[in-house]
């Protein structure tokens, strides 16, 4: 894997930044995209590993200008872009009845509108690349990869979390659709859609001892997973192993979206 290249949005904190622990690793250079550029820098610093295999790049992924800035300050560092995972992601409360538009149209412009900003610049460059490097190109040659972090409310909603849903539903359509699109490049796109994860967007609920047992009574593996644990299925779908993996969406969430019942109180 050495000297392979990924950019990581939201990527200064949880899932994100146990992604880039993982990909540098593995031996990938890593670019650790956030729209907070101080967090960013902190999480690059705390690897002290120099800008030689870990750079921050300031990034709101809703902005397209932003999204090209990023692309093109991954290319000066490190000439290369084998893998886009996008992480970054906002939640605001609030139901059909209750919800603001403008708090909607923010959810859906960071969640969907600059996952597909993104992915659409990186596969741009992907795709260029591949057209003009025969080796690499056809399907399965070049195992580039672009991984769209969803959620299992892809498909179990919430009513009083709307928007959000709403967009992590959207990203695995988008998901499905690039891949059918990229394929015969060998650009391999899929989503990971998580349950209940030890992140910040969590950490109500994880202050809560009710609440944990609530959340742990509907999954049967019976506790919330660690940020590490979804970092190394995206490992996996961005290495060779997934090579054949394409348009898929796989369920990170302790067994929780095959479960049609209550788990019993062990305790």
């Amino acid at each position: 894997m050495t000297n392979r290249v990924a950019i990581i949005t939201g990527a200064a904190r949880g899932i994100g930044l146990a992604c880039v622990r993982r990909f540098l690793n593995d031996g990938y250079n890593v670019v650790i995209a956030d729209s907070d550029e101080a967090a960013a820098h902190d999480a690059m610093r705390s690897f002290d590993l120099g800008d030689e295999r870990v750079i921050a790049v300031h990034c709101d992924v809703s902005d397209k200008l932003a999204i090209h800035n990023l692309i093109a300050e991954t290319l000066s560092a490190f000439g290369q872009i084998d893998v886009l995972i996008n992480n970054a992601a906002i939640i605001k409360q609030g139901g059909a009845l209750d919800l603001s538009i403008e708090d909607f149209d923010a959810v859906l412009a960071v969640n969907l509108r600059g996952a597909f900003l993104a992915a659409k610049g990186v596969a741009s460059y992907m795709a260029d690349y591949l057209r003009n490097d025969d080796d690499r190109s056809g399907a399965g040659g070049a195992n580039f990869s672009i991984i769209n972090m969803s959620s299992i409310n892809d498909k179990l909603a919430l009513s009083d979390y709307l928007a959000y849903v709403v967009s992590k539903g959207g990203l695995s359509q988008l998901t499905k659709a690039m891949s059918l699109e990229l394929a015969s490049l060998g650009i391999r796109v899929n989503s990971i859609s998580p349950g209940s994860v030890k992140t910040d967007m969590f950490s109500k609920v994880a202050g809560d001892d009710e609440a944990v047992a609530a959340v742990n009574s509907f999954t049967p593996l019976g506790r919330i997973a660690h940020p590490d644990e979804i970092a190394g299925v995206a490992a996996f779908l961005a290495g060779p192993d997934a090579s054949y993996v394409t348009g898929e969406t796989i369920y990170v969430d302790g067994g929780r979206s095959a479960l049609n019942y209550m788990m019993p109180d062990k305790s």
